[in-house]
């Protein structure tokens, strides 16, 4: 059973900073690409960053030289962490960000699935 679950939400003045975590644990084998999405009131789902297994990065254009993505992925743990630096916050950084693990493995030749967390609630506001 595979389990994703963020931290670091909360409310912050525009111009400040907040860091996200997520950690996929469970029996995993690899992850193909672990990344953050956010949705905010009456919008839909878009994608914030992602960051491969190499470590290759991509970027909404929103969030370009604002935000940094990275991942930790722990050795024989179960663990991958993969974390979202916001910095420059602004108000139309207001949304539930969720966390997606994709191409999640089980065992080395398994079928690849993906899996979200719950989210977790970032608020900019003065």
């Amino acid at each position: 059973q595979v389990q994703v679950m963020e931290f670091g939400g909360g409310l912050v003045q525009p111009g400040g900073s907040l860091r996200l975590s997520c950690v996929a644990s469970g029996t995993i084998f690899s992850i193909n690409a672990m990344g953050w999405y956010r949705q905010a009131p009456g919008k839909q789902r878009e994608l914030v960053a992602t960051i491969t297994d190499g470590g290759s990065t991509k970027y909404a254009d929103s969030v370009k030289g604002r935000f940094t993505i990275s991942r930790d992925n722990a050795k024989n743990t179960g663990k991958f962490t993969v974390y979202l630096q916001m910095n420059g916050l602004k108000l139309e950084d207001t949304a539930v960000y969720y966390c997606n693990a994709g191409g999640v493995r089980v065992y080395r030749s398994g079928l690849p699935f993906d899996y979200w967390g719950q989210g977790t609630q970032v608020t900019v506001s003065s």
